[in-house]
């Protein structure tokens, strides 16, 4: 079975909506699934969370290799005839809660 990336919906996203991966629209069935209220996504998608006391350090003192990739999943849909971005979604890795 393939791994999961799960990305949450905020709860006033319906369809139809648009779904961009680093600014780039993604197409439904060929980059992600919806099931229920969760996109879903096979490709690896780097979410990276806090920052650790040691990160902190390393980037203060300017040392090399302290940035990580990180993407970003946002959605545009319509909310009462206005367009709206809910930008810089949660990612849950295969195996964490809900993936």
């Amino acid at each position: 079975m393939d791994e999961i990336w799960a990305v949450p919906l905020p709860p006033d996203v319906s369809e139809p909506f648009d779904v961009y991966v680093n600014g780039v629209l993604q197409e439904r069935g060929r980059d992600f699934t919806l099931e229920g209220r969760e996109l879903r996504f096979t490709k690896p998608i780097a979410h990276e969370g806090g920052l650790g006391l040691l990160r902190w350090a390393s980037i203060f003192l300017g040392i090399a290799g302290t940035y990580r990739r990180h993407d970003a999943v946002d959605v545009v849909y319509e909310v009462s005839g206005r367009r709206v971005v809910a930008t810089g979604l949660a990612v849950i890795p295969p195996g964490g809660a809900g993936g």
